[in-house]
C-alpha cells in the first residue's frame, strides 16, 4: 500500500512515522508513506499557499494552485512509475464523515491513497468539488490543522493491513471490529492485594468458555458505555 500525505507542516510526521508499528510496517515493505510539503508546489515567491477569503471574514484559505499542482504531480508520477492511479484523495475536515474502524478496514484494502491535510480556515471549495473523493473527520471538534487527523488515520489503516501485526488475531480482537468494545483484560499476577483477583474463568484453560465470557463482557461493556454501537448493527 502507498499513502501520500500533503501538508504545510511535514515536520510533524517525522518521529511518528518512524516509530512502532508504522515504522516497522514501512521497513518490512507493507506500506510506503510519503510526506509532501505543499509549499514546494506554490508559484508564490514567498512560498505562500493561502490567501484571504472572497466576501470577507476572518481566517485564511488554502489556495487552489499549489494543491491542484501537487495532486496532479503525484497522479502523473504514480501513473508513469507504476502504471497505477490513486484509489482515493482524502481531505481531513471537521465536517467530513466520521472516521471509524470500518472506514479504516476499507481503506487498508486500497493500493494508493492521498491524504490532504486541511489547515488555516480550510481549502478553496473548488478543490473539494473537483479533486477530493472523500472527506473525513476524526471527531466533532476543530484542530489547528489536519496533520494530527492524518496521523490517526494512517495508524488505524496501517495496523490492519494483513501481516503488519505479528499476531494475526490481534487486530481482529481490537475494539470496534464487531461494533463491540473490548472485554476486560488482565495479566499476571492473578491476585494483587487491594486490587482483587482475576476472574476464575480466565484461568480455567478452556478456550470455548473463555471466548463465551469475553463476548458476554464485551456486550455488557458496549451496552453500558456505547449503546449507539449496537444500534448501528
Amino acid at each position: 500500500m502507498r499513502i501520500d500525505i500533503i501538508s504545510v507542516l511535514p515536520e510533524m510526521f517525522t518521529g511518528f512515522l518512524n516509530e512502532s508499528i508504522i515504522g516497522r510496517a514501512q521497513r518490512e515493505g507493507y506500506v510506503e508513506i510519503h510526506i509532501h510539503n505543499l509549499r514546494d508546489y506554490t508559484k508564490d515567491k514567498h512560498k505562500r499557499v493561502d490567501d484571504y477569503p472572497f466576501g470577507g471574514g476572518s481566517g485564511m484559505i488554502m489556495q487552489i494552485q499549489p494543491i491542484a499542482d501537487c495532486i496532479s504531480h503525484l497522479q502523473s508520477t504514480l501513473l508513469s512509475s507504476k502504471g497505477e492511479s490513486y484509489d482515493a484523495v482524502i481531505y481531513t475536515s471537521p465536517d467530513g464523515n466520521q472516521f471509524n474502524q470500518g472506514m479504516a478496514n476499507r481503506m487498508s484494502q486500497l493500493r494508493n491513497i492521498i491524504i490532504l491535510c486541511g489547515h488555516y480556515k480550510g481549502i478553496d471549495h473548488r478543490i473539494r468539488e473537483k479533486l477530493i473523493t472523500e472527506e473525513v473527520s476524526i471527531g466533532d471538534y476543530v484542530l489547528s490543522g489536519g496533520e494530527l487527523a492524518a496521523a490517526v488515520m494512517t495508524d488505524a489503516i496501517v495496523r490492519v493491513i494483513p501481516g503488519v501485526l505479528g499476531d494475526s488475531q490481534a487486530a481482529l480482537d481490537d475494539c470496534f471490529m464487531d461494533n463491540l468494545l473490548a472485554p476486560p483484560i488482565y495479566t499476571r499476577p492473578a491476585h494483587y492485594d487491594g486490587f482483587g483477583d482475576v476472574p476464575e474463568i480466565l484461568l480455567c484453560g478452556d478456550p470455548k468458555k473463555i471466548r463465551e465470557w469475553e463476548i458476554q463482557k464485551a456486550l455488557e461493556r458496549t451496552l453500558a458505555l456505547r449503546p449507539d454501537l449496537l444500534e448501528e448493527q
